[in-house]
């Protein structure tokens, strides 16, 4: 996505008397919305096109939004908002903890979540860097596409890596050898509340980890700080693409 495009956004509740008046009203706000009243129509929009951006309510029947959200964060690079209810507290911090880039509770201000959904795009879209047309970043065998948000393994293989993590590798190779406690990396990869919820950030460390540490039991690359908070232990170089 880039300014001149309109944002275009999923939006998957059941709930059509909720769905339908929220589409209109994002609509009319400038995005560019299709809908979805369950997981596995979701799943079937998300083939035919990709989003900038999901709206995700959790309680759903079938495949809840959580399953959902889950899949999204392992495998596709999208940034989600959760739509919860108010007695889901556990559901949101498991959400934020899985890679959901915010949530909204039921019942909310159309005017907040729109607020929500530039803020987390524009974050997307920042990605903790302003790359040039040929930037790539190197590290330690691995090289990260900040403009493709591609990960690639020493071998040459693509890695899957969900939007928050792509954040959070951001902030780690543009502050290489540097101590970034969890408030800094929330602030960089959740924002809004998060900083409510430090386990968010440790287990988006560990899922890294799987993905980028020979043995992400005694990482080399992504080190603890004991009492400071996490460091890459690499260094990192700016590599012209192709």
């Amino acid at each position: 996505m880039n300014e001149t495009t309109i944002p275009h956004l999923l939006l998957v509740d059941d709930e059509q008397t909720l769905r339908e008046p929220l589409a209109d009203y994002l609509s009319r706000q400038g995005f560019r919305v299709v809908q979805a009243a369950s997981a596995a129509e979701a799943r079937s929009r998300l083939r035919e096109d990709t989003p900038d951006l999901v709206l995700l309510d959790i309680m759903m029947p079938g495949e809840d939004g959580l399953s959902l959200c889950r899949h999204l964060s392992e495998t596709r690079a999208i940034p989600t908002i959760l739509l919860t209810a108010k007695g889901e507290a556990t559901d949101r911090i498991v959400g934020l903890e899985i890679g959901a880039d915010d949530y909204v509770v039921k019942p909310f201000e159309p005017r907040e979540l729109v607020a929500r959904i530039r803020s987390v795009l524009r974050r997307a879209a920042k990605g903790g860097t302003t790359p040039t047309d040929d930037d790539l970043i190197a590290f330690d065998g691995w090289t990260l596409d900040p403009l493709k948000r591609r990960l690639i393994d020493p071998q040459g293989a693509l890695v899957s890596i969900s939007s928050a993590e792509f954040r959070l590798l951001m902030a780690f190779v543009e502050h290489p050898r540097q101590v970034l406690d969890r408030d800094r990396l929330l602030d960089m990869v959740q924002g809004r509340e998060a900083h409510l919820f430090d386990r968010a950030v440790d287990n988006q460390i560990s899922r890294l980890r799987r993905k980028i540490e020979q043995d992400s039991r005694n990482p080399t690359l992504i080190q603890t700080v004991w009492g400071g908070g996490y460091m890459l232990a690499a260094d990192v170089r700016r590599v012209a693409a192709g």
